[in-house]
């Protein structure tokens, strides 16, 4: 079977919707800031039982999918824990290929990026399962394009797995400490400039890591079509920064290692080969008070 696109359209998703090969996922979570700087995190469940796409089942990236036993949320899982959740759900060896969506879930917050599904598709990636896309523009567009919707839950036969992780696509606080002062290394802010320069409270402790670049995940798509920018403008987003050059490994990171995965596909679908994420993000670094920040506009 021919590799699927990292991103995939509405129309290329319809066309394909009746395909025995598709296994379609639902993968939202919902985040709420709070004018206090803290979020408040919802599961997508009920959602999804209200209304999705036609034969998509639900993955529960909050409750589900991430590390049981965690101190900090959306941690990536035990390999068995996952996989064993995850080929419950039907997605494995089999000659298939999966499209996950979210419902766009930062509430009251005007950004398109469909993080949520970018997160579960790296999970799968780190994990070594492969042909995986992200539907642009998820169930909003979706929507507003007047397609068929359902309440009818959707299912697919228990799969098997074989694959192998991925460990370059992770790395430990360790790792981005010494990649500070490492020339051969681009750390990427995904998060506001707000947040980048300390102007919020939303951790621990303010700021960010020193030398990281800022490239908010909220830039990548266009508010008035939801669809991802050209590849021509994208560059541009990233020039600045040396993300580009193939000789550099990149780190992207943000608050939870969730909209770090949308910077690290747009990377990929740019064509950068060495992107990893910092699962821990700033839930894990603002709380250690013995690693730096830099706070400011320098």
């Amino acid at each position: 079977m021919s590799t699927i696109p990292q991103i995939v359209t509405t129309e290329w998703l319809a066309e394909r919707l009746n395909d025995p090969k598709l296994r379609l996922i639902d993968a939202t979570t919902f985040m709420k800031p709070l004018q206090d700087g803290n979020i408040t995190l919802t599961s997508g469940k009920d959602s999804y039982n209200a209304t999705h796409i036609p034969g998509a089942i639900f993955a529960d990236v909050m409750n589900e999918l991430s590390h049981p036993d965690a101190d900090k949320p959306f941690t990536v899982p035990p390999r068995d824990y996952f996989i064993e959740k995850v080929t419950q759900l039907g997605i494995g060896d089999a000659d298939t290929y999966t499209v996950i969506y979210d419902q766009g879930a930062l509430v009251g917050v005007p950004v398109v990026a469909p993080y949520w599904a970018s997160r579960l598709r790296w999970q799968l990636l780190f994990e070594g399962f492969e042909n995986i896309a992200v539907l642009d523009g998820g169930l909003p567009k979706w929507k507003e394009e007047g397609r068929p919707l359902t309440n009818v839950p959707g299912s697919y036969p228990k799969a098997t797995f074989t694959g192998e992780r991925q460990s370059h696509r992770l790395v430990t606080k360790e790792e981005v400490f010494n990649a500070i002062e490492d020339d051969s290394t681009v750390l990427i802010n995904s998060l506001s400039p707000a947040d980048f320069y300390g102007e919020t409270n939303t951790y621990p402790r303010k700021g960010h890591i020193p030398g990281s670049k800022n490239v908010f995940f909220g830039l990548h798509s266009s508010p008035e079509t939801k669809e991802v920018l050209s590849d021509e403008q994208l560059r541009k987003t990233f020039e600045a920064t040396g993300a580009l050059d193939p000789n550099k490994k990149v780190i992207t990171y943000c608050g939870g290692g969730i909209a770090a995965t949308w910077n690290a596909l747009i990377l990929e679908k740019l064509g950068v080969k060495n992107v990893a994420v910092y699962d821990g993000s700033l839930n894990e670094w603002a709380a250690d008070p013995e690693l730096p920040l830099t706070t400011g506009k320098k």
